[in-house]
């Protein structure tokens, strides 16, 4: 493990109930992140970033639409990606030198059915294990799309398509992962989970991402991405996190 690595681990930010949880039930939700005076200018900051996203940085799915590259996208975005207890989860999830492999803006749509159950990376792939995240831009509620857990599968070898006949429909164990705008789930890539569906009247807006392991392949080159004014202004821990260094 690198020495920065080991200084994160060494800490403190991350409450023991929070680790407990996210090795146990495999995630967590870590209330109070964004501070509620301060989401005003996060949701402003959100809504110059995707309205003036370029084409080649919109994906248009079936239940929302991303715009990808939020770490280009402004200085608002700058510590959501270092917050000490996120990478303290790096630390307890990955357990060894790690970096950021994506971070990007999500919107639910009003309407969009429930996703199916699934796991975000396979146990054999030289990406796992991977630690991903989502910042709650609205409130996460049982109607609007919140994430869908089975918890404890994050330990299983098998994956939902495997076991299930149909991904989308309710597992018997399932939980809601709610919380208010702010808020940060945090979650091994290895459990089970999906977004249910978005049934009220408005779209539902995160900011999420990923961590993987130092060797493995990011899903976003952010070296080959990296904007100067955007370089010049990140601390030296995102750099490292980044893998710019």
């Amino acid at each position: 493990m690198s020495d920065w690595v080991s200084t994160l681990a060494a800490g403190n930010e991350l409450p023991l109930r929070a680790a407990s949880e996210l090795e146990e039930r495999g995630f967590v939700v870590l209330p109070s992140m964004v501070a509620p005076e301060s989401m005003e200018r996060l949701i402003m900051a959100y809504t110059e970033a995707v309205t003036s996203a370029t084409s080649e940085d919109i994906r248009v799915g079936s239940t929302s639409t991303k715009v990808s590259d939020f770490v280009n996208r402004g200085a608002a975005f700058d510590n959501l990606y270092i917050l000490p207890p996120l990478l303290e989860a790096c630390c307890q999830v990955i357990g060894a030198s790690f970096k950021l492999s994506s971070f990007h803006a999500r919107t639910l749509r009003q309407g969009a059915h429930a996703q199916e159950l699934h796991v975000d990376v396979p146990r054999n792939s030289a990406d796992w294990p991977l630690l991903a995240f989502i910042l709650m831009v609205d409130d996460f509620r049982p109607d609007n799309g919140t994430t869908r857990f089975v918890p404890g599968s994050h330990r299983w070898l098998t994956t939902p398509e495997a076991t299930m006949s149909d991904v989308r429909a309710a597992h018997e164990a399932e939980v809601l992962a709610c919380g208010a705008a702010g808020s940060l789930l945090v979650f091994n890539g290895s459990a089970w989970h999906g977004h249910t569906a978005n049934t009220s009247n408005r779209p539902r807006r995160s900011i999420q991402g990923a961590f993987i392991p130092l060797g493995g392949r990011a899903a976003t080159d952010f070296a080959a991405r990296m904007q100067p004014e955007t370089r010049a202004r990140l601390s030296s821990l995102a750099h490292t996190v980044l893998a710019l260094d």
